[in-house]
């Protein structure tokens, strides 16, 4: 099982567990996610790219990995996930880069390319 497998199978696990003790804050949680990202002022998809960066800098890799794929699924392309990683990186600075390579990975693993080739300035 490679690295992202495992934090999907981790964050199942856990979910099903706090989901089976019943819990209030856990429930709360799920209750104040689901207002988050739904459409309002701002879709959903540029909802998920604000939390992509957030989870670059904070360098949570479950969430680069779960709001990645969830910005994916809304139609986010490649370009979009990158300069979200960019912005992130300008905020959160060097250690900001570690966490970005992480997230470029997920990209990566979820078949994301970029739509024209990237072309080194000359």
């Amino acid at each position: 099982m490679n690295k992202l497998e495992e934090l999907t199978a981790q964050r199942k696990r856990a979910h099903a567990q706090l989901l089976a003790s019943k819990s209030k804050v856990y429930k709360g949680f799920l209750a104040m996610e689901k207002a988050t990202y739904c459409d309002g002022a701002l879709p959903k998809k540029q909802k998920e790219l604000i939390a992509v960066g957030i989870s670059v800098v904070k360098n949570c890799e479950s969430c680069m990995q779960w709001h990645i794929e969830q910005a994916a699924a809304g139609g986010a392309t490649y370009e979009e996930l990158l300069e979200a990683i960019e912005v992130s990186i300008e905020m959160g600075g060097g250690p900001a880069t570690v966490s970005a390579r992480f997230a470029l990975g997920v990209m990566e693993s979820l078949g994301l390319k970029p739509r024209q080739a990237i072309r080194s300035p000359r």
